[in-house]
């Protein structure tokens, strides 16, 4: 990657790791708070679902906000509201009023991601938007271990520090973005495709999109309270959630190349029964805090790594003008998912006690392997069209940074077979040719057989 575009692609990477260490822990914080308050699992997981409900609103309005007032001052606007939502917060309790400022720092939130991601997706073209994903992921994923490790720290100097400095963070994130010397990238208004076109297009990857919405949102929102109840302390549960994000970001490629070697349909039946295996064992197994660290660290890298095989699977049947919005819609579908996961989850975990978590975790992981499978039987999928890309963005605009060239170009030549696959050519029998044939002539005969479309060349 040149300096220059790793110059104009610091600021925003930046201003998402400031962002993201105080973000990674903020979930964290309050379902712990509300815990200790005494508030029941249900009320904590209504609590919980706002902010992920704020994040599928922006993701569907924020863009045309952003498009009116442009990026810099969009940034600054996003993040400042992030950060009073969160200093309200530490001034007073009240499980109702932090359900609605949740609900705007959601939607705040994925508007400071729309403008991060949007901007990198302009800083360069599809040959080097893989390189810029990456590097995306890396500054969130490292900013979430981060935040998740200095948790017991902050907890420990008041009953506001933890608030005051994720306020201080988001503050921070925008000097960055005030400070770059650019002018603010275009950015088209997204059009996702609707739900009932995704279904008819590949319902794996709408199943996958929104099952990985669900058991990562719990992860998030539900797991921190399952290990205070266990007995841990708060610097514990920061050290697990850690443990959480560090094996979802060590574990997610190797998955991914796993992926483009087989069946990505066999991959998610695989990653279903691993996560239906983990689930079993966190119910059934004596857990010191090493076994506890290894089983969750397993989890974070089967939950987190199933959103990016589905979304893999479906590029690999998408033609390539509908690869982004495909992308698009899948996020909006995975919003969903996280948005009504808290709902259902907290109140088995009242009914049933804190094991529901993973009573959840297991059942939703069978739904999905006996989904997986019965659409493994109806209809294989295709070979991979591309290399697997990790999939990270928040953002409608950003999900457009999955679509690298490698991957238009594979369903473009994925395309071009199977209407190949359709023609049924007539046999010709040449006339005799005096003389050599001219140098840049070229004779193309297709056949068709049961091994597909052999292209030969004479």
């Amino acid at each position: 990657m040149s300096r220059q575009l790793l110059a104009m692609a610091l600021a925003p990477l930046l201003g998402l790791f400031i962002l993201g260490i105080g973000n990674g822990f903020l979930a964290t914080l309050i379902t712990l708070r509300l815990d200790a308050a005494g508030e029941s699992a249900t009320l904590i997981g209504v609590v919980s679902s706002a902010y992920f409900i704020g994040l599928a609103l922006g993701a569907m309005v924020n863009d045309r906000l952003l498009l009116r007032i442009g990026h810099i001052r969009a940034y600054g606007s996003f993040a400042s509201l992030v950060a009073v939502t969160v200093l309200l917060q530490g001034l007073f309790f009240d499980p109702w009023a932090w359900f609605v400022l949740r609900l705007i720092g959601g939607w705040a939130t994925v508007g400071v991601y729309l403008v991060i991601e949007s901007w990198l997706l302009t800083a360069g073209d599809q040959k080097v938007r893989g390189r810029l994903l990456a590097l995306y992921m890396i500054a969130l994923y490292a900013a979430g271990v981060l935040g998740q490790l200095l948790l017991g720290t902050l907890d420990a100097m008041g009953a506001t520090a933890p608030f005051m400095v994720v306020g201080l963070l988001a503050s921070l994130s925008v000097l960055p973005m005030a400070m770059i010397p650019r002018v603010s990238p275009l950015l088209e208004h997204a059009e996702p495709l609707p739900p009932h076109r995704l279904i008819t297009m590949t319902p794996t990857g709408v199943i996958g999109s929104l099952g990985s919405g669900m058991v990562v949102a719990a992860a998030y929102s539900l797991l921190p309270l399952y290990l205070q109840r266990i007995g841990m302390s708060v610097s514990q549960v920061g050290q697990m959630m850690a443990v959480v994000i560090l094996g979802a970001m060590l574990l997610q490629y190797p998955i991914g190349r796993w992926s483009d070697r087989h069946d990505r349909q066999m991959v998610l039946i695989g990653i279903s029964a691993f996560c239906i295996v983990i689930s079993a064992a966190m119910l059934t197994l004596p857990l010191s805090f090493g076994m506890l660290a290894v089983l969750l660290f397993l989890l974070g890298g089967g939950v987190f790594a199933l959103y990016p095989v589905a979304v893999s699977h479906a590029a690999d049947r998408a033609p390539a003008g509908a690869l982004v919005r495909m992308s698009q819609g899948l996020l909006l579908i995975n919003s969903i998912g996280a948005t009504i996961s808290p709902l259902l989850i907290s109140p088995v975990m009242t009914a049933v006690g804190d094991a529901g978590l993973f009573w959840s975790f297991g059942a939703l992981s069978l739904f999905f392997l006996l989904f997986f499978g019965w659409r493994r039987s109806v209809r294989p999928a295709p070979m991979p069209v591309a290399p697997f890309t990790a999939t990270m963005p928040m953002s409608a605009a950003g999900a457009e940074l999955v679509v690298t060239e490698e991957l238009v170009q594979g369903a473009l030549e994925h395309e071009h077979l199977e209407d190949l696959s359709n023609v049924v050519p007539e046999v010709e029998v040449a006339e005799p040719v005096v003389g050599p044939p001219a140098e840049d002539e070229t004779h193309i005969t297709y056949y068709d057989d049961a091994e597909g479309v052999d292209i030969r060349r004479h």
